[in-house]
């Protein structure tokens, strides 16, 4: 019988990093009934090895749901969006960004049986306020000088964006029928009305008339 193969030795912070990262598939397949062992086996370690950084499952599962919450990575993503690119592009680009995000937070809540993000403290509330509005600023961003272009101020576009983004791509409040990236754009940028009729003429029509 083949040894199961050592762990590699890693500092607590990056093997705990590492059994969270393992662990979010599960919970999104499994629910909170994954095992430790289950994480155990994906993450490549003894059972033990989850208790020498994390005191229970419980642990584990609410660093998981920290992580998916946590909007650091899309930020990034979004303040990596290519400048040079055209207005359109660039804000297609950031919406399908802030999808990812949501739809990966969605699919957790749903496999977790929660009603919405987890209760928090007035602190952990405050810093997650100042999270939503380091993202709307950084959408305003993406806008860059293209806000000349808009109708509105560009944080007023972001906030309708990031409402538009959340409704369009939520299966529940969309009744299941959800709008991509370029939908969500079009409907900001053109809207849903067709051109208007071209008015008539009335003294070219009167004059017609007359003769």
């Amino acid at each position: 019988m083949e040894a199961r193969t050592r762990a590699a030795r890693m500092a607590p912070e990056e093997r705990r990093a590492a059994i969270v990262d393992a662990t979010l598939p599960l919970v999104l397949q499994h629910g909170a009934g994954v095992s430790t062992r289950q994480i155990a086996e994906a993450a490549g370690i003894a059972e033990g090895t989850i208790f020498r950084v994390f005191p229970d499952k419980e642990a584990v599962i609410q660093a998981v749901t920290a992580k998916a919450f946590d909007p650091e990575l899309t930020l990034r993503s979004l303040r990596a969006i290519d400048p040079a690119l055209p207005f359109r592009e660039r804000f297609t680009e950031a919406v399908a960004i802030g999808q990812r995000r949501l739809l990966g937070v969605f699919r957790l809540i749903d496999a977790l049986g929660m009603q919405g993000p987890p209760k928090v403290d007035d602190e952990a509330a405050a810093q997650r306020n100042k999270m939503n509005d380091e993202f709307l600023g950084v959408l305003v961003d993406v806008i860059g000088p293209d806000a000349a272009k808009l109708r509105v101020p560009a944080a007023e576009f972001a906030h309708a964006a990031r409402l538009l983004m959340f409704s369009a791509t939520h299966p529940m409040i969309s009744q299941g029928r959800t709008l991509d990236a370029a939908e969500i754009v079009t409907i900001l940028l053109d809207g849903m009305r067709r051109e208007p009729d071209r008015v008539p003429n009335t003294s070219h029509h009167l004059q017609m008339i007359e003769d």
